[in-house]
């Protein structure tokens, strides 16, 4: 359980240092140069106060987030479209037909994320709960910022964890899905008590959350309180905060930009790559990173 702690630290501690890097280097980028115009003999000086940087919500159609990937799409140029460009012209299609471009890029980052969740599982020894649920998770990241994200999770966590121990103290016995709808009616309250209590926190994440991340975190909690059911507290708190290592770590794959361009700019090298990576990491057989540490005294004799 140590263990795991130490890596969910050191990556939401990578995840919050890649996001003030990126942050301070657009806030550097976006200063404009000093006016010219202003004299030596000036007595008043104006103090300006540096508005924060908003964070860039890749799920959502905004200006913030279209234009540029709008503007990349239009400074690239295209060859013929066949053998080597169809989905190049496809993608320039569907924009031009009014599809968002932000939409494409993450369906195309989509099968990077699964190969890293199968990588971090098959190579690493990272469980979690599946490929599909850390995958979702990592998107309602990007939805909320991984400090809203996170919060909510564990709001969600705690509310399903006392659900659960009320009803088995007061000895109330019912079926797993009458069980678990009710479980999931104390979890609604939870949440909108989080979003009544905005106007306090005074937050903007919290107060423009959507149905969309809260559906992704219900899923993870039920999974959460099915383990505890079916095995013990102990592995579903391992289990769940490996899924959060995995979430964090496609959060930060999917809000890299550079595998951003790369994606939209060159689509076809992407899926390909990403295949062959799928295919070569399937024909690994030999022993997980992790479990090369847990048997090291074996393996070293």
């Amino acid at each position: 359980m140590k263990k795991y702690l130490i890596y969910f630290i050191l990556a939401l501690s990578f995840i919050f240092f890649a996001q003030n890097v990126f942050a301070q280097t657009e806030r550097t980028d976006e200063e404009e140069a000093p006016d010219e115009s202003a004299t030596a003999s000036s007595t008043v000086i104006e103090r300006i106060t540096p508005t924060p940087a908003t964070r860039t919500d890749l799920t959502v159609e905004s200006p913030k987030t279209v234009e540029p990937l709008k503007k990349l799409l239009d400074e690239q140029q295209l060859g013929s479209p066949f053998p080597g460009n169809p989905i190049k012209y496809a993608i320039r299609a569907s924009v031009d037909a009014g599809v968002p471009p932000n939409t494409i890029v993450l369906l195309l980052l989509l099968p990077g994320v699964a190969a890293l969740i199968a990588a971090a599982r098959h190579l690493v020894g990272l469980r979690g709960f599946g490929i599909f649920l850390p995958a979702a998770l990592s998107v309602v990241f990007v939805a909320t910022g991984p400090v809203v994200g996170i919060g909510l999770f564990l709001v969600i966590v705690f509310v399903s964890t006392t659900a659960r121990i009320t009803m088995r103290r007061l000895k109330l016995k019912l079926q797993y899905l009458p069980r678990m709808a009710l479980i999931l009616h104390f979890v609604v309250a939870g949440i909108l008590l989080v979003l009544f209590a905005a106007p306090f926190i005074k937050r903007p994440d919290v107060a423009s959350v959507s149905i969309f991340p809260v559906l992704i975190l219900v899923l993870l909690a039920e999974d959460f309180s099915r383990v505890q059911l079916g095995k013990s507290a102990k592995v579903a708190i391992n289990l769940t905060t490996e899924t959060l290592i995995l979430a964090l770590l496609s959060y930060a794959f999917l809000t890299t930009k550079v595998v951003q361009e790369f994606a939209l700019l060159r689509p076809e090298a992407w899926v390909l790559s990403v295949l062959v990576f799928d295919v070569l990491m399937g024909r690994y057989v030999g022993l997980r990173f992790l479990e090369f540490w847990r048997f090291r005294k074996l393996v070293s004799r």
